[in-house]
């Protein structure tokens, strides 16, 4: 048999944990970039680089979804930019490629960030070294 006290806590428990189950919801809805949450890069000729980009969406809907990711230099040069023709809705987070993005010698980090199909780019970013600069 459950004390009075103790039941009281047991349900002053299951109380505060179906409050926070139905927040978490809403917080994820509030997120409306993607994050890129890991790139690898590999030299793959004179001044050409190889990307691998990891993405974490915060897809919600058909409509909404990560579309493109970019490389690009640290003051926003763009070099390369993948566009992503479908959502990722059961593949979270999702990996995608970038191949052959010709990088300036002069340049030794780039920025690699994700865009979401209704809001654009943002979220957060991730910064990389080129291999051999």
């Amino acid at each position: 048999m459950i004390s009075r006290t103790r039941r009281t806590i047991t349900l002053a428990g299951l109380a505060l944990a179906s409050r926070l189950a139905i927040a978490q919801p809403a917080r994820a809805a509030e997120k409306t970039h993607p994050d890129v949450i890991a790139a690898d890069v590999r030299a793959s000729g004179t001044d050409s680089f190889d990307f691998d980009v990891t993405i974490s969406s915060p897809y919600d809907t058909p409509a909404r979804y990560a579309d493109a990711f970019r490389v690009a230099g640290m003051d926003g040069r763009v070099y390369g930019e993948r566009v992503l023709l479908h959502d990722h809705a059961d593949e979270q987070p999702f990996t995608r490629d970038l191949y052959g993005v010709k990088i300036p010698a002069g340049v030794r980090r780039v920025i690699v960030q994700a865009r979401d199909r209704k809001y654009g780019y943002g979220g957060r970013q991730f910064e990389i070294g080129l291999p051999g600069r």
